[in-house]
């Protein structure tokens, strides 16, 4: 049984009002009530004094491969409950477990490992399921993805990929015929479908949309860049309105007028910030060797060793939000969806996740004016309270 929890003396963001002074009440893991001015005196509840803080729907990052020397091609449930329970520490209450392009097997023990673990944890985020990053994508736009492992999509291994019923999202390269197919059976079962590392040109993705690809991984990298006379991928993926977009806000893969230019286009709805993190998040800069490669991180910034290429990200969440919010200039009561209601609508899981909406899951943080994270609450446990240094 989990005990009721309350919060008082919070501004709260809710789809349709902020409260600059409110309370919250989350019962039997679920947000039960919520108004604006004083709490009401309840029996048998813990009390959380939010002091002035944002009560805000926890963050979903939908593509993220590892964390604190965790990685998913790990292939084992205590690395993704590893990774769980650092990504709490972010404000993160949800994730899909990314894979690396890889071999059959290991994609295949990858996947058996998130459908094994999938769900709530009893110390971290809930694992929503997986994001199959690979192997169906573009060698020309390979990025820190594996080139020897990339391949077309194959109708038998990609029915036993499929057929764990795990794969929440499913990103691959549209403009081969032989991966077309896929994007028809993953729709048709519910898994939304990505142009990723891809050199399609802009009337190939337009095709995409047509058979249900609705989707963009991380948005500008690995993807054909917009050209006056070929607009190519980012050109669809900008215009194309059914298309949501995901960014890696971490001022280094992409400009913060570039991280504006998409907030114009797409609007407040079909934005989606990530973190695109890898192992290393959480770790000493130095060299390291993951997803077969050696790379170097340098103020935590990872890139292959051979050539520079940029290999994922160390990114928290919360800076995402935050960096997001300077790159366009807004308050967060604009822009808190890129982390939560737009992921949850995205992978289909919006019933339940991603706003502060009586009857939803009580997935909730407690953050500052600068986004830092004081309190992760997950399904109305809490699995992470930040402890002030001495």
């Amino acid at each position: 049984m989990i005990k009721p929890l309350l919060f008082k003396n919070a501004r709260i963001i809710t789809p349709t009002v902020t409260y600059e002074r409110g309370w919250l009440l989350a019962r039997d893991g679920k947000i039960a009530a919520f108004a604006p001015y004083s709490a009401p005196n309840i029996d048998g509840v813990d009390v959380i004094n939010a002091e002035g803080l944002t009560l805000l729907p926890g963050f979903i990052d939908i593509h993220v491969h590892g964390g604190n020397g965790y990685d998913v091609m790990d292939g084992t449930v205590d690395s993704l409950q590893g990774m769980a329970q650092y990504f709490a520490t972010t404000g993160v209450t949800s994730f899909l477990a990314t894979t690396w392009t890889d071999s059959p097997e290991n994609t295949l023990s990858a996947l058996s490992a998130i459908r094994d673990a999938q769900g709530t944890q009893a110390y971290g985020a809930t694992i929503l399921g997986a994001h199959l990053e690979g192997p169906f994508l573009n060698a020309e736009k390979c990025g820190a993805q594996h080139s020897k492992y990339i391949r077309r999509a194959k109708h038998d291994e990609a029915m036993q990929f499929l057929d764990l019923d795990v794969i929440r999202l499913l990103a691959l390269a549209p403009e081969f015929k032989q991966n077309q197919w896929l994007i028809t059976e993953s729709v048709k079962r519910g898994i939304t479908v990505s142009v990723a590392h891809s050199s399609a040109k802009y009337d190939a993705i337009r095709f995409a949309t047509t058979l249900g690809l609705s989707h963009a991984t991380h948005t500008y990298n690995a993807m054909t860049p917009l050209n006056h006379r070929e607009p190519g991928v980012v050109g669809a993926v900008l215009t194309l309105d059914t298309i949501s977009c995901e960014l890696i806000a971490d001022l280094v893969h992409v400009h913060p007028a570039a991280i504006n230019l998409v907030w114009r286009a797409k609007g407040a709805d079909k934005v989606i910030l990530i973190t695109d993190c890898v192992k290393l998040a959480g770790l000493p800069d130095g060299e390291y060797h993951f997803s077969h490669q050696s790379v170097k991180m340098i103020n935590g910034t990872v890139r292959i060793q051979k050539d520079g290429t940029l290999a994922g990200t160390t990114l928290k969440m919360n800076q995402a939000l935050r960096n997001f919010m300077t790159a366009t200039d807004e308050p967060l009561e604009n822009v808190w969806q890129t982390t939560s209601q737009n992921p949850a609508r995205a992978i289909h899981v919006s019933n339940r996740k991603g706003t502060i909406t009586i009857g939803k899951d009580a997935d909730l943080i407690l953050v500052d004016d600068d986004i830092n994270v004081y309190l992760t609450v997950v399904e109305g446990r809490v699995v992470y309270h930040h402890q002030p240094e001495e």
